[in-house]
């Protein structure tokens, strides 16, 4: 899956915000500053080359929707930052935040809780990892 440029994570944020919607639909979800209307539309033909939007045609308008749902292109996202920030390794890029003091040790032992909470052959790899 191709990684989102700022401005294409910003539309497909808001659409999967509002699930489905016209140009205006979308502009006015924004926050403000909004971004211009043709912006926006100019930004949704690239996701829909992309294969990230679809769209319905009524009359001249149409309606757009994602293809790739939110949890698709989170995974993706974590997959290849995981692979090209940490060499492949969850327990690298955990260690490297602990280090750097951005996760406290609350948060630490709910991520210990969640990975222990996972049924799987070998949770015992992964929560020894940690």
């Amino acid at each position: 899956m191709r990684e989102l440029t700022k401005a294409e994570e910003q539309v497909m944020q808001v659409l999967w915000k509002i699930g489905q919607g016209f140009a205006a639909d979308l502009t006015a979800n924004f926050p403000e500053p909004k971004p211009a209307y043709n912006t926006v539309l100019t930004v949704v033909r690239i996701l829909e080359k992309k294969g990230f939007v679809g769209h319905e045609t009524f009359g001249k308008a149409n309606r757009y929707y994602p293809l790739v749902s939110k949890e698709q292109y989170s995974e993706a996202f974590m997959q290849h930052f995981v692979q090209h920030y940490f060499d492949n390794s969850f327990k690298s890029m955990v260690s490297f935040f602990a280090q750097n003091k951005d996760i406290s040790m609350e948060d630490l032992d709910e991520i210990r809780r969640m990975i222990d909470a996972v049924p799987s052959d070998n949770s015992n790899e992964k929560t020894d990892a940690l």
